[in-house]
């Protein structure tokens, strides 16, 4: 049992070998909360989601714990009972078993319980996700409705929660309090020999660089960015176009399509798996980055290219618009090819341009991994732990 500390749900964390999106969030918070902070206790789940556990050695060390104390197989690990107090899910918790123990803990346990939330895509855009994913993303919100806190990792997708959360009153629910805590945005340093290694790898024939971060999933647009690519190509403009990102649902037609330009001798180049160095050479290596997806929760890459000084043509709207009107970006009508080609012809060709989009970028102020994790503990957590139930709460000795 373990009662008064904060018990953090890592379970799909542990669990999985991505290195980006959530898991990338999860990892760089949850890691500097074990570091710094008192009172945390991290957990996985059983199989089935019968139970929290306690987390292995080598789940431990995802976090940076070195604790030779922790058994090596699961099997061995503690069951976990929160007890009079605050749980916290920094993940998504769409898998339906979890989702319906996240509920019942929500709705009886009389802990404090509160979530990170990412993104409303399965609702919003469900047409862009895999078979199946919104019902496990609609279970996960009843899960959430019963909560008393959610932070959100834009204003953008915390305007989205609102309205979900304003339609619970049909249904005579108050739902939990939101609060906005944006991601942050911190360049990785990167070597010269790197950078230099990356030119050889990513520019072709010594030509500009048009850079595309992301998977190839629909909501990401890539098919816009290859239409406008080949417009502008015949145009006569002189520049290679390179994506990195990996195949993803729904990726058929921008995998045909791109190929089909390679074999016509148009300097395309795919790169499917990448390290983070390599990403961040490459946002330093592009002339520009081109993000015109239809729907973010945050928009990870024009973030990242901005915070390099590096100009980004992204979406005029949502959690895009919410990063670009910073500075550094030329924010476009993505559902319209003939904007984002109009705008990549114009940081293609405009040197003045583009030069007082990199100033405005470099100009911006930074936001740290350790700024988000710590305001995400005093938005999330701190309030939390303020709202467990008042009789839970041992009674002030009186004298």
């Amino acid at each position: 049992m373990v009662s008064r500390d904060v018990v953090v749900d890592v379970g799909n964390t542990v669990r999985t070998n991505i290195t980006s999106g959530i898991q990338r969030v999860v990892r760089d918070t949850v890691s500097r909360w074990a570091a710094e902070r008192d009172g945390i206790t991290l957990v996985a789940w059983t199989p089935e989601f019968t139970a929290m556990r306690g987390l292995t050695q080598r789940e431990a060390a995802v976090f940076g714990i070195v604790d030779a104390s922790l058994p090596d197989d699961e099997e061995l690990t503690d069951l976990i009972v929160p007890w009079h107090a605050t749980v916290v899910t920094p993940e998504l918790a769409a898998e339906p078993d979890r989702a319906r123990r996240m509920r019942a803990l929500g709705l009886f346990s009389r802990n404090a319980v509160g979530s990170v939330a990412f993104d409303l895509v399965p609702i919003v855009v469900s047409e862009t996700t895999t078979p199946g994913m919104p019902d496990g993303f609609s279970r996960h919100l009843t899960a959430l409705r019963h909560s008393q806190r959610i932070a959100t990792i834009s204003h953008s997708v915390a305007l989205e929660y609102e309205g979900w959360k304003s339609g619970l009153a049909a249904i005579g629910l108050a739902g939990p309090s939101v609060v906005a805590v944006p991601l942050p945005v911190q360049a990785g340093d990167v070597p010269a020999d790197v950078i230099g290694e990356a030119e050889r790898q990513l520019r072709l024939g010594g030509l500009p660089m048009v850079l595309a971060v992301g998977s190839h999933e629909p909501r990401k647009n890539h098919l816009s960015i290859l239409e406008a690519a080949e417009r502008l190509w015949r145009e006569g403009h002189e520049f290679c176009l390179v994506f990195i990102g990996g195949h993803s649902w729904g990726s058929d037609e921008f995998v045909t399509r791109a190929a089909a330009l390679s074999a016509s001798g148009r300097p395309i180049r795919i790169v499917t798996k990448a390290s983070d160095d390599l990403i961040w050479a490459a946002y330093r290596l592009a002339r520009f980055t081109v993000f015109p997806s239809f729907y973010e929760g945050f928009g990870l890459p024009a973030a990242e290219s901005i915070a390099v000084g590096t100009p980004c043509i992204t979406s005029n709207f949502g959690s895009m618009r919410e990063i670009g009107e910073g500075g550094g970006a030329l924010l476009v009508d993505t559902y319209s090819d003939t904007e984002v080609r109009d705008a990549m012809r114009r940081l293609l060709t405009d040197d003045e341009l583009l030069q007082q989009l990199r100033m405005q970028a470099r100009s911006r102020p930074p936001r740290t991994w350790d700024d988000y994790a710590r305001d995400l503990w005093n938005d999330l957590v701190v309030p939390l732990r303020a709202d467990v139930p008042d009789f839970l709460v041992p009674p002030v000795e009186r004298r």
